[in-house]
């Protein structure tokens, strides 16, 4: 059974793949789950693959599609475990700093009181202070 409203596309130039919009690729995945369609037959009729398809499907599925309905960038993944580092990182030194901080507000503490109460308020092993 061949269909006649068949409609063949020539790419050229250095551009060989086609660029399908969110839009466009909901609107064939809705065309699948229609009465008495097949995946094979709208890929046909649109002139992709069906395993193209069912991919878009799964993406579908998965929310993928929607979540980049508004036209907006994605990251890659990659990028995305990049600047997860990054943050984990930089919380780390932001803890270290605090941590610094707090030991010198108490240092600033005990420089201010009598020389008797510095070792005894100094959490320090013995022999450290000489």
């Amino acid at each position: 059974m061949t269909s006649s409203n068949f409609k063949m596309e020539v790419l050229s130039g250095p551009e060989r793949r086609r660029r399908w919009s969110t839009a466009e690729k909901l609107a064939i995945i809705h065309e699948t789950y229609e009465a008495d369609a097949t995946v094979s037959i709208v890929a046909r009729r649109h002139g992709i693959q069906p395993n193209q398809l069912f991919a878009w499907r799964k993406l579908a599925s998965q929310g993928a599609l929607t979540a980049t309905a508004a036209e907006e960038e994605v990251v890659p993944a990659s990028e995305y475990r990049a600047l997860q580092a990054q943050v984990k990182e930089l919380q780390r030194l932001l803890g270290k700093k605090t941590m610094e901080s707090e030991i010198l507000k108490e240092a600033l503490e005990i420089a201010g009181s009598p020389k008797k109460h510095l070792l005894r308020s100094l959490s320090l092993p013995r022999g450290i202070l000489g």
